[in-house]
């Protein structure tokens, strides 16, 4: 079963890739932006064929390696 996390820094930390993402984009010519957030995700192909059994494994995954929870915030979506 494919799982996909999503980790993305918390509101009010510090994301200096995002900003330097937003500053390039502007630089491009790219105008309208807002505030620029940069994370990362990390597909997960599971052997297990409960849905729910993927999703809890996954947040666990997520809460002990994938993500600094005091900084970051994960979301995880069962494919």
């Amino acid at each position: 079963m494919k799982v996909l996390v999503t980790v993305m820094p918390k509101a009010g930390v510090l994301d200096p890739q995002g900003k330097a993402i937003g500053h390039a984009l502007a630089g491009l010519g790219f105008g309208g932006l807002g505030e620029v957030r940069a994370g990362k995700v990390i597909e997960l192909e599971l052997a297990e064929t409960d849905p729910a059994r993927a999703r809890q494994a996954a947040e666990e995954m997520a809460r002990r390696l994938l993500a600094n929870t005091v900084i970051e915030s994960f979301r995880v979506e069962v494919l």
